[in-house]
């Protein structure tokens, strides 16, 4: 199982149009990744859901900061590795040094992601 992570609210101005350009954009890695034979996940496709069941109205809410950010990182924590997509990302860099830190893999572009086995 590997985390896609990348820019989501970053460079945005939380346009709607551009948040889901980045998450459609880790979406097609975490496609990607599958079709290579592997799990790629993303922490949007659970914290979006769940920002939007704890009544989120806008990126950076009380609900978003208590839900988006410690989703991604209980999620990191069962994963193998992590894929570094995008450009500039506070978020998406945290969740790869923790992954270092956690003795995780991190690539950096699908090319340098192994074989599934």
């Amino acid at each position: 199982m590997i985390l896609v992570a990348g820019p989501y609210r970053s460079g945005t101005g939380d346009d709607p149009r551009k948040l889901e350009a980045n998450v459609r954009a880790m979406n097609e890695a975490a496609l990607e990744l599958f079709r290579a034979g592997h799990l790629g996940v993303t922490g949007e496709a659970i914290a979006l859901p769940l920002l939007e069941t704890a009544g989120s109205t806008r990126p950076g809410d009380p609900a978003y900061e208590e839900l988006f950010h410690p989703v991604a990182e209980q999620l990191l924590a069962r994963c193998d590795a992590v894929l570094r997509i995008g450009g500039p990302s506070e978020g998406a860099d945290r969740m790869t040094a923790r992954a270092r830190d956690w003795g995780k893999a991190v690539y950096t572009s699908l090319d340098a992601v192994p074989a599934a086995r």
